[in-house]
């Protein structure tokens, strides 16, 4: 029941995922649906007439900096440098029969490969793998099920999870190393992947103050979920409060709510820590990211397709051991926190010297264990 009301929650919410190629353009395409109805989509297309490689994208736009951007420089990355054809597809809306229409026009198109990022996918995508058996569909953040939640990944369809606890970890861990002692996290919704974002950052930040000898308490870490992945007004006004209350930085785990803490930083003159993707480029303010290595981990499974030795009817999770999470230490802003530093903490991880606890350690973050870190659950 519990997984149930996350699915429809996160259903419910505004992903963030695109982003606009050169040469391309809109074209929209009326099609009739299984109900006899017509219905528009809109695709953005290049000059032909259709493509091998398609992603279908989420909501939002192909430059989101964040789900669709970072899988669809995945797609195209591997597409040029092997001379094959790629596209995307933006559906008209947020719905299945929207996201199956513009999984239909990739397949007319020629598409042998489509990539789909987000949990939005995962009816989409049961419906696809078996409608269209000799296509090959690569889902991101979610495996494909029926509407029930009783998850069947058929031999034409992976599925890939991240570590996002580690990616947390990295950036909590950095954060307090840095000098930071004042610290928030705002996630957008209380899905898995957000929550383990959060319990990693408290466990990383916790990691670090013990190596540094830091007395109980004087690490301290305001947690929220917003209840959206929006950039708003208010999200932006929670964000300035905890920054006149003394947090000196936030970690923004919410898609838009991430715009919205930046521009609250950027007034208050303190900083924040991106998430998914390197966001350095959003705002000055950001000191880091914690990323899952999107762009990788497309290119790498489509490499799989091609070389015949991709990993079909399987959902695997994706950590530090294949360089999946990270933090982008070339473009982070950091005052002290070395890559000597980040290079040994992050062996420790990958070596298994230090374990992680995910987001089934604890229901509330309150129950989370620490042992010099005080948590401020915030409603």
């Amino acid at each position: 029941m519990k997984r149930k009301l996350i699915s429809l929650m996160l259903a419910a919410a505004v992903s963030i995922t695109a982003l606009v190629g050169c040469g391309q353009s809109n074209t929209t395409k009326t099609e009739e649906t299984s109900g006899g109805a017509t219905q528009e989509t809109t695709t953005k297309q290049d000059n032909s007439a259709g493509a091998e490689l398609a992603l279908i994208t989420d909501v939002g736009t192909i430059d989101d900096k964040s789900f669709n951007q970072g899988s669809w420089e995945g797609v195209k990355a591997y597409a040029e440098q092997k001379g094959i054809s790629y596209k995307y597809y933006q559906p008209s809306e947020k719905s299945d029969d929207a996201i199956m229409t513009s999984i239909g026009l990739a397949v007319k198109g020629g598409a042998k490969v489509i990539v789909c990022p987000g949990y939005l996918f995962e009816v989409p995508v049961y419906n696809a793998q078996l409608k269209y058996p000799d296509v090959t569909f690569i889902l991101i953040d979610g495996a494909p099920h029926s509407g029930d939640y009783n998850y069947d990944i058929k031999s034409n369809v992976k599925a890939i999870y991240y570590a996002e606890e580690q990616a947390g970890f990295l950036a909590g861990y950095a954060a307090v190393q840095d000098g930071y002692r004042q610290l928030g996290f705002m996630g957008g919704i209380a899905v898995p992947a957000v929550v383990r974002f959060g319990y990693g950052f408290i466990q990383g930040a916790d990691y670090a103050a013990q190596e540094l000898g830091l007395a109980k308490g004087d690490v301290t870490i305001k947690y929220t979920y917003v209840g959206n992945f929006d950039a708003s007004p208010e999200n932006m006004s929670k964000a300035a409060a905890w920054y006149n209350e003394g947090t000196e930085l936030i970690f923004a785990c919410g898609g838009g709510v991430g715009n919205s803490v930046m521009k609250a930083a950027e007034t208050a003159g303190t900083k924040v820590i991106g998430v998914d993707v390197d966001q350095s480029g959003e705002s000055e303010t950001v000191i880091t990211s914690a990323m899952k290595n999107l762009s990788k981990s497309v290119y790498d499974a489509i490499d799989e397709y091609y070389r015949g030795t991709f990993e079909g009817g399987t959902a695997v999770t994706l950590d530090v051991k294949t360089n999946n999470v990270q933090l982008p230490m070339e473009t982070s802003r950091f005052k002290q926190f070395t890559q000597e530093q980040y290079t040994a903490i992050y062996n420790k991880i990958a070596d298994g010297s230090i374990q992680i606890n995910k987001n089934d350690v604890a229901e509330n973050v309150a129950d989370l264990p620490t042992n010099l870190v005080k948590v401020e659950p915030i409603q």
